[in-house]
Order: structure tokens, then C-alpha cells, then sequence
């Protein structure tokens, strides 16, 4: 039986989701890394998100998922949660909330370059164009922080992890669309989150993290933000997310890139005081524009795909 197409305002309140609510959780994780160790705190925001959300989907009747279903989770928590979400919020111990969003707004022009490199459809010049817009926005934005004076170091490897966060998600997306995951995609959401959320802790075991948490010193902020971050960023935008890999092109999904920089270089001006230089704001009008063309030309020609049906 042919999946049911989704109704209109399923997609916009899906798309709101991922448009509004990513875009501030860049803030979100600053205010948490603050006084929790970056690896540990998403791991509990996604573990304690994955379990709510697998006890919901279980009990309202989703069925067991089979182990080749946790085998996939794995691999895509391992891209999206780890490599993804969990070095941005290294990186924002030292890259401000804005710049990081803006580095990661680069992920339609990596998906486009890795769907190239998959089906070896070539682009069309409007692609290939937004491509190298793009990739000059990123270079506008982290040149600096690489030729900068010394005691910027950590920073710059701060801007090369969001790089490789950006490039790991769009390979995890793109993964995620054909992976065997249970039909329900919110149980397969949920999968992800918990498979993500271990691998976090034990990223952040291994680097000793547990010897830096200190319950008493965390700040109310920090709480706030991760209980944000777990309810909001994880359940609810996360959720949609997935959902809309199954629903929507993956092109079309990753438009949240042209509102998560606005989103979130508002929030961190009028709430966190970041300073936007000129550079900044050249930055982001090249990444944008790169991302409106990548995102807007045609297809590659070749032959269609059909859409990924989950297992």
C-alpha cells in the first residue's frame, strides 16, 4: 500500500519546527556548555529526549524494532547526534553561537556536492555556482579565525568542527532516506536520539568529562537550556526533521538553512551580546545566497529515484 501524502499543515508545522526551533538551540547550547561539559550534556539531552519519545511510540503501538532497525539507528546517530550535534557543542565553547549556525547553514551545498558524488549526476551550472558561493562565505567566515593572532587556535579548530559537524549531518541525512528503519518515524527518531545519546557518553567519558561535572556549580541557565534543548531541539524539531527526510526532498528539507543563521544571529546579538562584524555579514549573505540557488535549480539529470520506503 502506497504511504498516504502528508497534509499540508503537517508540512508547515513541521517545517516551522525546524525552521524556528533549530535556529535558537545554537544559543541554547552555548548557554548549557557554560557549566556542563559539552559531550555529556547533549548526551543526556539526547538520551532522555530518545527514551520519552520510544516509551510513547511503543505504548501507542509501534511495533518492536528489529535489530538490523537498531543497526541503522546507530549509524545515523552516530553521523547526525554525534558527529553532528555533539561537535557543535564542543566547538561553542569557544565559537559564538551565530558564527556556528552560519557554518552549518553550508549543509545544502554539501549535500548537492555529495549527491553528485553518489549518483554522478552532474549539476547544472546554477548549482555548481551556488556551490562555489558558498564555499567562498565559509572561507570569508573561518579565514580569519585561522590567520589570526596567536591564543586563536582554540577557536579555529572550534569553526573546523562545525565544518565537519556540517559535513557529517548532510552525509547522515542523505543516508537516512534509503537505511532500514522501523516504519514509524518517530520510533525510528526516537532510535536515533538513544543510539546517539550512548555514543555521546561515551565520547565524553573517554575524554574525562565525567571528573568536570559538578552538579552544584551548574547554573540555572544551563538547566534551562538543556531542558530546552531536550524537549524542543530534540523531540519536537528533531522529530520533524526526520520525518519531513521521508516526506520531502532532502533539497527542500535543508532550506531550514536560510532561517537557522537569522534565527539564531538575532538570538545571540539581543540575548547574548555577540558582536556581528562586516565580515560576518558578508559571510552570510554569500552562504544564503549559495543556499537559495543550490536549493532552488533543478535537479541533476539522471535517472529518478523512487522514494525511500522505511523497513
Amino acid at each position: 500500500m502506497a504511504p498516504s501524502r502528508p497534509g499540508t499543515a503537517a508540512l508547515v508545522a513541521a517545517f516551522a519546527a525546524v525552521y524556528v526551533i533549530w535556529g535558537s538551540t545554537y544559543l541554547a547550547i552555548r548557554f548549557a556548555v557554560e557549566s556542563l561539559p559539552p559531550f555529556l550534556m547533549a548526551s543526556s539531552r539526547w538520551i532522555v529526549a530518545g527514551v520519552a519519545l520510544y516509551l510513547w511510540r511503543r505504548a501507542a503501538g509501534d511495533a518492536r524494532p528489529a535489530l538490523l532497525h537498531w543497526r541503522s539507528a546507530a549509524i545515523v546517530g552516530a553521523l547526525l547526534i554525534v558527529g553532528g550535534n555533539g561537535l557543535v557543542s564542543w566547538a561553542e565553547q569557544t565559537v559564538e553561537s551565530h558564527l556556528a549556525a552560519l557554518l552549518v547553514a553550508i549543509v545544502p551545498v554539501y549535500i548537492a556536492l555529495l549527491s553528485w558524488g553518489a549518483t554522478g549526476a552532474r549539476p547544472g551550472w546554477r548549482t555548481l555556482a551556488g556551490i562555489v558561493l558558498g564555499l567562498a562565505g565559509v572561507a570569508v567566515l573561518v579565514l580569519p579565525g585561522f590567520l589570526s593572532a596567536q591564543g586563536a587556535t582554540v577557536t579555529a579548530w572550534g569553526l573546523l568542527a562545525v565544518l565537519l559537524a556540517s559535513f557529517l549531518w548532510s552525509t547522515g541525512s542523505l543516508y537516512s532516506r534509503k537505511a532500514p528503519l522501523p516504519a514509524s518515524p518517530l520510533l525510528g527518531a526516537s532510535m536515533e536520539m538513544i543510539a546517539g545519546g550512548v555514543l555521546l557518553a561515551v565520547v565524553g567519558l573517554a575524554r574525562g568529562e565525567a571528573s568536570h561535572v559538578d552538579l552544584a556549580a551548574v547554573s540555572a541557565r544551563s538547566w534551562i537550556a538543556l531542558a530546552f534543548l531536550a524537549l524542543f531541539g530534540s523531540v519536537v524539531a528533531y522529530s520533524a526533521y526526520v520525518w519531513l527526510l521521508k516526506v520531502s526532498r532532502p533539497e527542500l528539507v535543508a532550506t531550514y538553512a536560510f532561517v537557522n543563521p537569522i534565527v539564531a544571529v538575532a538570538l545571540g546579538v539581543v540575548l547574548a551580546g555577540e558582536a556581528v562584524s562586516g565580515a560576518t555579514l558578508l559571510a552570510a549573505a554569500l552562504i544564503v545566497a549559495a543556499v537559495a540557488i543550490v536549493v532552488t535549480s533543478p535537479a541533476p539529470r539522471g535517472p529518478a529515484e523512487p522514494p525511500a520506503v522505511a523497513e
